[in-house]
């Protein structure tokens, strides 16, 4: 299975009686385009009103996915993996990670604790636009 980033623009009902205008990330796992945005329009069809558009459905390259239980929020965090070559010479490989956590520090410590046994070096993290990862079932 492939995760694919989704970016969706639909009406929905929010507090007020008029429902307004949503622009929203969402990392969906599937085989084909067509099958994630059919999952992800089944997932948020309660929530919907009016036109709904995905100007955006393009194949994600994560190396891991760390959920958490303890926040809602999603980080992507850039690492370098270091290896030794026979030769003695270091290679460094370049990954994204993908860290559920409440904060970004908390993000920081589930990271670090997922790559612990991992010679890397994180070169970066900061807050992703992805409010949800939607699983093949």
């Amino acid at each position: 299975m492939l995760f694919y980033e989704v970016k969706i623009t639909y009406q929905r009902q929010t507090g007020e009686n008029t429902p307004s205008s949503v622009k929203e990330t969402y990392l969906v796992e599937g085989l084909t385009i067509a099958d994630v945005e059919s999952r992800l329009m089944e997932e948020l069809r309660p929530y919907m009103f009016g036109e709904t558009e995905v100007p955006s459905c393009k194949k994600a390259q994560f190396y891991d996915i760390l959920p958490s239980t303890d926040g809602d929020r999603w980080f992507k965090a850039r690492v370098e993996m270091i290896t030794i070559e026979d030769s003695g010479k270091e290679k460094r490989k370049g990954v994204s990670i993908l860290v559920g956590a409440a904060t970004i520090d908390d993000a920081m410590k589930n990271l670090l604790k997922q790559l612990s046994q991992v010679d890397c070096e994180v070169v970066s993290i900061a807050r992703s636009p992805i409010l949800d990862v939607l699983r093949a079932i």
